[in-house]
């Protein structure tokens, strides 16, 4: 039970009164279609901080041999599984401005390395998402606290015919012109609405395909 609370509390349930980001994760994301023409997979890669990967080495080494072991990596995948189920893994898809809703992935598969947390899972459309119009992924956290960095614009990839042939635009926001645009909104009682804040998509890397 504290395995599993101190992740859900650590990565996917904290308090809206932060101000910025306590876990950093550079990321991947690759967009596969399918024979049929339709965005058949979401393949994410997620790689931690080292003082967060060290926290959750520290909470489910349990047998206290610096590193994870399967069984040990099983049990943070699974737990991050179950916490991020809430929050749709972060994962933010759009057709023509249209919300895309995806299917669970089967499972997170864990590794610890070089002293960093390592994570990646495969992510499915609920329903076909045909390769046409405009369609834009994005991978954030909407509670603002695990920061998720695409570092180039090539860790924004697509695989496959359908939607290689795709014009690819990869949309990076400008820090300071976000916050010089919302500065009057920035207020203690904004990040502490129960409702949320949409302060994760408005620094968020998106890919944008037009199709």
């Amino acid at each position: 039970m504290k395995k599993a609370l101190f992740l859900a509390l650590a990565v996917a349930f904290p308090s809206l009164a932060h101000a910025h980001p306590h876990v950093f994760a550079e990321a991947r994301l690759e967009a596969i279609s399918d024979d049929q023409g339709n965005i058949s997979e979401l393949r994410n890669v997620w790689r931690f901080d080292e003082v967060f990967s060290s926290s959750v080495l520290m909470d489910f080494d349990s047998n206290r041999n610096l590193k994870l072991d399967p069984d040990e990596a099983a049990v943070v995948g699974q737990t991050v599984k179950d916490s991020l189920a809430e929050y749709g893994y972060y994962m933010n898809i759009a057709a023509d401005g249209k919300e895309v809703k995806i299917t669970p992935p089967d499972v997170i598969n864990v590794l610890y390395q070089d002293g960093k947390l390592l994570m990646f899972f495969i992510l499915k459309p609920e329903e076909p998402l045909p390769v046409k119009g405009r369609i834009t992924l994005g991978v954030w956290d909407p509670t603002f606290y695990t920061s998720i960095d695409f570092v180039h614009d090539e860790d924004m990839a697509t695989e496959g015919k359908a939607v290689s042939a795709c014009k690819r635009t990869v949309l990076r926001p400008d820090p300071d012109e976000v916050l010089a645009q919302n500065q009057d909104k920035l207020t203690a009682a904004f990040f502490d609405d129960p409702a949320g804040t949409n302060m994760s998509k408005l620094f968020a890397v998106q890919l944008e395909l037009s199709c």
